[in-house]
């Protein structure tokens, strides 16, 4: 386990849109998961950024998003399909066989799940799986309670935000999420868990003093064998590293 702890919001997206570009450079064919939010919007648009100053070779990285809300339009601004499209899949011109999401409709999710999780493997498994940390502790839409031995699974998003969606959208019914699940994401060969702001700082200082619990599921992320926490100053602000097992 390893923390590394950056002085502001620049150097934080600086150092985390290098841990994707270097995984691509030392591995050109590496599979790469992403996560959407606000965390890591920066992070993505200043990979897309380097790309264009300094082009390096992306025809044989294979990038997938963590998660997807379900019952949505895939044009909806607010599905994380669209969001990776517009903050990075595009700009560095990946091709549609070579970024794979769970599916925002779909008429047997479950099979859809296994599907996804299928392909991860087929193409090598996970290399780099980028985190985002949330203020519960969840992991993609794996929320407090969630257990830890599923793959790829439906499931529900924070009440917050499922009420924002359907007030952007106007859908009441249906809305949901499906996800990478803990177990899934407990085999990617190596994690970059990120969090920023000061409204992480008490989650982080849970996820390393608590019993590692389904209550909070980033707590699992302390067994992984090569898993990274990288903060800014003030998600990092209450970690008492005597505390940290």
């Amino acid at each position: 386990m390893k923390i590394t702890v950056k002085q502001n919001e620049q150097e934080f997206d600086s150092a985390a849109a290098w841990r994707v570009i270097g995984q691509i450079l030392n591995k050109p064919e590496s599979v790469i998961g992403l996560s959407t939010g606000r965390t890591t919007g920066n992070m993505h648009r200043l990979v897309a950024d380097i790309h264009k100053r300094n082009p390096f070779d992306v025809s044989r990285t294979t990038f997938f998003g963590l998660d997807e809300v379900v019952n949505v339009p895939r044009e909806y601004f607010g599905a994380c399909y669209t969001m990776l499209k517009t903050e990075l899949i595009d700009s560095l011109g990946v091709d549609d066989s070579h970024f794979l999401m769970l599916p925002t409709k779909s008429a047997d999710f479950k099979t859809a799940c296994s599907s996804f999780t299928d392909e991860l493997r087929n193409r090598g498994g996970i290399d780099l799986l980028m985190l985002g940390l949330g203020e519960n502790g969840h992991l993609g839409f794996n929320q407090p309670g969630s257990p830890f031995g599923e793959d790829a699974w439906v499931t529900k998003m924070n009440r917050e935000l499922e009420e924002r969606i359907s007030r952007e959208t106007g859908i009441t019914e249906g809305l949901g999420g499906v996800t990478l699940g803990i177990k899934a994401i407990m085999n990617a060969r190596r994690i970059v868990l990120v969090a920023k702001g000061a409204n992480k700082s008490q989650i982080v200082k849970t996820m390393f003093e608590c019993p590692i619990t389904t209550e909070v599921p980033a707590s699992v992320l302390r067994l992984h064998p090569d898993v990274e926490f990288l903060f800014d100053a003030e998600a990092a602000a209450l970690i008492n590293p005597q505390n940290i097992h």
